[in-house]
Protein backbone atom coordinates (compact mmCIF):
# COMPACT_ATOMS: atom_id res chain seq x y z
CA UNK A 1 0.00 0.00 0.00
CA UNK A 2 1.35 3.41 -0.96
CA UNK A 3 1.30 6.13 1.38
CA UNK A 4 0.14 8.54 -0.77
CA UNK A 5 0.26 12.42 -0.42
CA UNK A 6 -2.48 14.81 1.60
CA UNK A 7 -3.45 18.41 1.95
CA UNK A 8 -1.70 17.98 4.83
CA UNK A 9 1.40 15.90 3.66
CA UNK A 10 1.91 17.28 0.38
CA UNK A 11 4.10 16.06 -2.37
CA UNK A 12 6.74 18.34 -3.07
CA UNK A 13 7.59 18.61 -6.64
CA UNK A 14 10.80 21.03 -7.67
CA UNK A 15 11.15 22.32 -10.81
CA UNK A 16 13.21 25.08 -12.43
CA UNK A 17 10.85 28.47 -12.47
CA UNK A 18 11.36 28.95 -16.26
CA UNK A 19 7.50 29.02 -17.94
CA UNK A 20 8.95 25.84 -19.77
CA UNK A 21 10.11 24.03 -16.64
CA UNK A 22 7.05 24.80 -15.08
CA UNK A 23 4.50 23.89 -17.73
CA UNK A 24 6.29 20.63 -17.42
CA UNK A 25 5.89 20.18 -13.55
CA UNK A 26 2.50 20.55 -13.88
CA UNK A 27 2.62 17.95 -16.48
CA UNK A 28 3.77 15.67 -14.02
CA UNK A 29 1.57 16.35 -11.22
CA UNK A 30 -1.35 15.89 -13.53
CA UNK A 31 0.02 12.49 -14.13
CA UNK A 32 -0.04 11.84 -10.09
CA UNK A 33 -3.30 13.07 -10.07
CA UNK A 34 -4.74 10.94 -12.60
CA UNK A 35 -2.72 7.81 -11.84
CA UNK A 36 -3.52 7.82 -7.92
CA UNK A 37 -6.84 9.77 -7.63
CA UNK A 38 -5.17 12.78 -5.29
CA UNK A 39 -6.73 15.82 -4.63
CA UNK A 40 -4.44 18.99 -6.13
CA UNK A 41 -3.82 20.42 -3.06
CA UNK A 42 -2.11 16.70 -2.22
CA UNK A 43 0.77 18.13 -4.76
CA UNK A 44 3.27 21.25 -4.40
CA UNK A 45 4.93 22.67 -7.16
CA UNK A 46 8.76 24.25 -5.49
CA UNK A 47 9.91 26.71 -8.31
CA UNK A 48 13.43 28.12 -7.79
CA UNK A 49 16.18 29.48 -10.28
CA UNK A 50 18.91 27.56 -11.52
CA UNK A 51 22.26 28.61 -12.05
CA UNK A 52 22.39 27.61 -16.07
CA UNK A 53 19.08 30.37 -16.39
CA UNK A 54 20.89 33.62 -14.50
CA UNK A 55 24.00 33.00 -17.08
CA UNK A 56 23.09 33.91 -20.30
CA UNK A 57 26.09 35.38 -21.82
CA UNK A 58 28.27 32.12 -22.24
CA UNK A 59 28.16 28.46 -23.26
CA UNK A 60 27.14 25.79 -21.04
CA UNK A 61 31.04 24.45 -20.98
CA UNK A 62 32.75 27.46 -20.20
CA UNK A 63 30.64 27.60 -17.04
CA UNK A 64 29.90 24.05 -15.63
CA UNK A 65 28.02 21.79 -17.80
CA UNK A 66 24.67 20.63 -17.35
CA UNK A 67 25.10 20.21 -13.92
CA UNK A 68 24.19 24.33 -13.75
CA UNK A 69 20.79 22.65 -14.54
CA UNK A 70 20.48 20.15 -11.86
CA UNK A 71 22.26 22.05 -9.06
CA UNK A 72 19.95 23.33 -6.53
CA UNK A 73 17.17 20.56 -7.35
CA UNK A 74 19.91 18.31 -6.45
CA UNK A 75 20.67 19.96 -2.88
CA UNK A 76 16.79 20.54 -2.55
CA UNK A 77 16.37 16.58 -2.45
CA UNK A 78 19.14 16.51 -0.67
CA UNK A 79 17.85 18.77 2.09
CA UNK A 80 15.06 17.20 2.10
CA UNK A 81 12.87 20.49 1.25
CA UNK A 82 11.44 18.73 -2.29
CA UNK A 83 10.46 15.15 -2.67
CA UNK A 84 10.54 14.79 -6.63
CA UNK A 85 12.27 16.80 -9.19
CA UNK A 86 11.26 17.47 -12.80
CA UNK A 87 13.81 17.79 -15.44
CA UNK A 88 14.10 18.26 -19.18
CA UNK A 89 16.20 15.03 -19.66
CA UNK A 90 18.40 16.74 -22.36
CA UNK A 91 19.79 18.80 -19.97
CA UNK A 92 20.95 16.26 -16.97
CA UNK A 93 23.89 14.95 -16.87
CA UNK A 94 24.67 11.32 -18.12
CA UNK A 95 26.17 10.30 -15.11
CA UNK A 96 23.83 11.11 -12.08
CA UNK A 97 24.98 10.37 -8.31
CA UNK A 98 23.60 6.81 -6.80
CA UNK A 99 21.62 8.74 -4.31
CA UNK A 100 19.21 10.26 -6.67
CA UNK A 101 16.76 7.69 -8.83
CA UNK A 102 14.98 7.94 -12.61
CA UNK A 103 11.70 7.05 -11.13
CA UNK A 104 9.62 7.88 -14.11
CA UNK A 105 9.78 9.67 -17.38
CA UNK A 106 6.54 10.90 -18.57
CA UNK A 107 5.65 9.90 -22.88
CA UNK A 108 8.02 11.35 -25.35
CA UNK A 109 6.86 14.29 -27.38
CA UNK A 110 8.05 15.50 -29.98
CA UNK A 111 11.92 15.25 -30.54
CA UNK A 112 12.63 16.95 -33.57
CA UNK A 113 13.95 20.27 -33.52
CA UNK A 114 12.28 23.60 -34.77
CA UNK A 115 13.49 26.52 -37.63
CA UNK A 116 12.72 29.39 -36.71
CA UNK A 117 13.51 32.50 -38.53
CA UNK A 118 13.17 36.27 -38.27
CA UNK A 119 10.15 38.30 -39.66
CA UNK A 120 11.10 39.12 -43.59
CA UNK A 121 12.90 35.56 -43.78
CA UNK A 122 10.67 33.11 -45.85
CA UNK A 123 12.60 29.69 -45.24
CA UNK A 124 11.33 26.61 -44.11
CA UNK A 125 14.54 24.35 -44.09
CA UNK A 126 18.07 25.12 -43.61
CA UNK A 127 18.27 25.14 -47.43
CA UNK A 128 16.40 27.93 -48.05
CA UNK A 129 18.44 30.45 -45.65
CA UNK A 130 20.17 33.30 -47.19
CA UNK A 131 23.59 33.01 -47.64
CA UNK A 132 25.78 34.15 -44.72
CA UNK A 133 22.24 34.22 -42.45
CA UNK A 134 23.49 34.33 -38.55
CA UNK A 135 21.95 31.08 -36.94
CA UNK A 136 21.53 31.21 -33.24
CA UNK A 137 22.57 28.28 -30.92
CA UNK A 138 24.11 27.45 -27.45
CA UNK A 139 24.19 23.33 -28.79
CA UNK A 140 27.11 21.91 -30.37
CA UNK A 141 25.06 19.46 -32.06
CA UNK A 142 23.08 21.98 -33.80
CA UNK A 143 26.23 24.33 -34.60
CA UNK A 144 27.81 21.23 -36.07
CA UNK A 145 24.71 19.78 -38.32
CA UNK A 146 24.19 23.64 -39.42
CA UNK A 147 27.76 24.01 -40.03
CA UNK A 148 27.97 20.50 -42.30
CA UNK A 149 24.55 20.97 -43.87
CA UNK A 150 25.17 24.95 -44.81
CA UNK A 151 29.24 25.95 -43.98
CA UNK A 152 28.35 29.48 -45.05
CA UNK A 153 25.99 29.95 -42.48
CA UNK A 154 27.27 31.91 -39.34
CA UNK A 155 26.49 30.37 -36.26
CA UNK A 156 26.75 32.39 -33.07
CA UNK A 157 25.90 31.87 -29.50
CA UNK A 158 22.27 32.29 -28.27
CA UNK A 159 21.27 31.52 -25.14
CA UNK A 160 18.78 31.98 -22.98
CA UNK A 161 14.93 30.76 -22.09
CA UNK A 162 12.76 29.99 -24.78
CA UNK A 163 10.71 33.57 -24.57
CA UNK A 164 14.17 35.20 -24.42
CA UNK A 165 15.91 33.67 -27.60
CA UNK A 166 12.57 34.49 -29.59
CA UNK A 167 12.95 38.19 -28.29
CA UNK A 168 16.25 38.11 -29.56
CA UNK A 169 15.16 36.59 -32.91
CA UNK A 170 12.64 39.32 -33.73
CA UNK A 171 15.43 41.85 -32.76
CA UNK A 172 17.15 40.93 -35.39
CA UNK A 173 19.92 40.45 -33.28
CA UNK A 174 20.29 36.60 -35.02
CA UNK A 175 18.32 35.70 -38.65
CA UNK A 176 17.46 31.97 -37.60
CA UNK A 177 17.30 29.45 -34.77
CA UNK A 178 16.98 25.69 -33.84
CA UNK A 179 14.39 25.48 -31.12
CA UNK A 180 12.82 22.13 -29.36
CA UNK A 181 9.70 21.31 -30.56
CA UNK A 182 8.65 19.53 -27.56
CA UNK A 183 9.08 22.34 -25.84
CA UNK A 184 7.59 24.84 -28.42
CA UNK A 185 4.60 22.94 -28.35
CA UNK A 186 4.21 22.56 -24.37
CA UNK A 187 4.36 26.15 -24.59
CA UNK A 188 1.38 26.16 -26.92
CA UNK A 189 3.38 27.51 -29.31
CA UNK A 190 2.26 25.63 -31.86
CA UNK A 191 2.62 27.66 -35.25
CA UNK A 192 6.07 28.32 -34.49
CA UNK A 193 8.87 27.14 -36.89
CA UNK A 194 9.12 24.57 -39.34
CA UNK A 195 9.71 21.04 -37.85
CA UNK A 196 13.39 19.24 -39.71
CA UNK A 197 12.90 15.34 -39.61
CA UNK A 198 15.39 13.25 -37.51
CA UNK A 199 17.06 12.23 -41.64
CA UNK A 200 17.95 15.64 -41.61
CA UNK A 201 18.71 16.91 -38.24
CA UNK A 202 18.95 14.31 -35.73
CA UNK A 203 18.06 15.11 -32.50
CA UNK A 204 19.76 15.03 -28.72
CA UNK A 205 20.17 12.23 -26.76
CA UNK A 206 16.91 12.60 -24.26
CA UNK A 207 15.11 15.28 -26.33
CA UNK A 208 11.37 15.52 -26.03
CA UNK A 209 11.40 13.40 -22.50
CA UNK A 210 10.95 14.83 -18.92
CA UNK A 211 12.19 12.86 -15.87
CA UNK A 212 11.20 12.72 -12.67
CA UNK A 213 13.51 11.84 -10.13
CA UNK A 214 13.61 10.89 -6.26
CA UNK A 215 15.79 10.25 -3.46
CA UNK A 216 17.14 6.48 -4.12
CA UNK A 217 16.49 6.02 -0.45
CA UNK A 218 12.57 7.07 -0.36
CA UNK A 219 10.56 4.28 -0.97
CA UNK A 220 7.25 6.43 -0.84
CA UNK A 221 8.69 8.72 -3.82
CA UNK A 222 9.99 5.74 -5.69
CA UNK A 223 6.44 4.00 -5.44
CA UNK A 224 4.33 7.19 -6.31
CA UNK A 225 6.60 7.55 -9.62
CA UNK A 226 6.56 3.93 -10.63
CA UNK A 227 3.13 4.35 -11.30
CA UNK A 228 3.79 7.43 -14.12
CA UNK A 229 6.85 6.01 -15.43
CA UNK A 230 5.46 5.64 -19.74
CA UNK A 231 8.27 1.95 -20.71
CA UNK A 232 8.82 2.24 -24.10
CA UNK A 233 10.05 6.21 -23.55
CA UNK A 234 11.96 5.02 -20.49
CA UNK A 235 13.63 2.29 -22.59
CA UNK A 236 14.50 4.33 -25.53
CA UNK A 237 16.45 7.11 -23.57
CA UNK A 238 17.92 4.93 -21.62
CA UNK A 239 19.42 3.60 -24.53
CA UNK A 240 20.46 7.31 -25.88
CA UNK A 241 21.82 8.26 -22.56
CA UNK A 242 24.06 4.62 -22.23
CA UNK A 243 25.19 5.97 -25.74
CA UNK A 244 26.55 9.09 -24.06
CA UNK A 245 27.80 6.97 -21.37
CA UNK A 246 29.93 4.84 -23.48
CA UNK A 247 31.20 7.55 -25.66
CA UNK A 248 32.46 10.09 -22.41
CA UNK A 249 30.29 12.67 -24.26
CA UNK A 250 29.16 15.87 -22.43
CA UNK A 251 27.76 18.75 -23.05
CA UNK A 252 30.88 20.02 -25.37
CA UNK A 253 30.30 16.83 -27.69
CA UNK A 254 28.43 17.13 -30.73
CA UNK A 255 26.70 14.11 -30.63
CA UNK A 256 23.07 13.29 -31.70
CA UNK A 257 21.41 10.10 -30.91
CA UNK A 258 17.74 8.79 -31.51
CA UNK A 259 15.82 5.69 -30.13
CA UNK A 260 12.74 5.06 -32.02
CA UNK A 261 10.21 2.22 -32.14
CA UNK A 262 9.61 0.31 -35.36
CA UNK A 263 6.61 -1.21 -36.81
CA UNK A 264 8.16 -4.88 -36.17
CA UNK A 265 7.89 -3.99 -32.04
CA UNK A 266 11.96 -3.23 -32.72
CA UNK A 267 13.97 -0.46 -30.93
CA UNK A 268 16.68 1.15 -33.32
CA UNK A 269 19.06 3.75 -32.14
CA UNK A 270 20.59 5.96 -34.64
CA UNK A 271 23.65 8.21 -33.76
CA UNK A 272 26.00 10.60 -34.76
CA UNK A 273 29.36 12.23 -33.67
CA UNK A 274 30.48 15.50 -35.65
CA UNK A 275 34.27 17.41 -35.61
CA UNK A 276 33.45 21.07 -34.11
CA UNK A 277 32.95 22.62 -37.91
CA UNK A 278 30.48 19.89 -38.93
CA UNK A 279 32.96 19.21 -41.77
CA UNK A 280 33.57 15.33 -40.49
CA UNK A 281 30.90 13.43 -39.35
CA UNK A 282 30.54 9.64 -38.57
CA UNK A 283 27.49 7.59 -38.25
CA UNK A 284 25.97 4.43 -37.04
CA UNK A 285 23.07 2.51 -35.65
CA UNK A 286 21.98 -0.55 -34.19
CA UNK A 287 18.75 -2.58 -33.17
CA UNK A 288 19.07 -2.21 -29.52
CA UNK A 289 18.69 -5.60 -27.29
CA UNK A 290 20.65 -5.20 -24.25
CA UNK A 291 23.68 -2.59 -23.00
CA UNK A 292 26.41 -4.26 -24.96
CA UNK A 293 24.62 -3.74 -28.30
CA UNK A 294 24.62 -0.23 -27.42
CA UNK A 295 28.18 0.01 -25.94
CA UNK A 296 29.59 -1.04 -28.80
CA UNK A 297 27.99 1.49 -31.27
CA UNK A 298 29.86 3.86 -29.35
CA UNK A 299 33.03 2.00 -29.26
CA UNK A 300 32.83 1.12 -33.07
CA UNK A 301 31.64 4.96 -33.73
CA UNK A 302 35.22 6.22 -31.73
CA UNK A 303 37.12 3.91 -33.86
CA UNK A 304 35.83 4.95 -37.00
CA UNK A 305 36.27 8.55 -35.91
CA UNK A 306 38.88 10.59 -37.27
CA UNK A 307 40.92 12.46 -34.83
CA UNK A 308 39.43 15.89 -35.04
CA UNK A 309 35.83 13.91 -33.67
CA UNK A 310 37.71 11.63 -31.44
CA UNK A 311 39.48 14.07 -29.31
CA UNK A 312 35.81 15.14 -28.15
CA UNK A 313 35.18 12.66 -26.20
CA UNK A 314 36.89 10.74 -23.47
CA UNK A 315 35.40 7.05 -22.75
Amino acid sequence: MIDLPTPDNPLRIGTRASPLAMAQANMAAAALIAAHGLDMAALQIVPMTATGDRIQDRALAEVGGKALWTRELDAALDAGTIDVAVHSLKDVETLRAARFFLGAMLERADPRDRLVVREGIAAQTIAELPTGARLGTSSPRRAAQVRRLRPDLDTVLLRGNVATRLARLAAGEVDATLLAAAGLERLGMHDIGAALGPDLVLPAASQGAIGVECRADDARAMALLAAIDHAPTHRAVAAERALLAALGGDCRSPVAAYAAWQADGALRLDAELYSEDGAERVAGHVIVTDAGVVAALGHRLLVDAPPSIRRLFAP
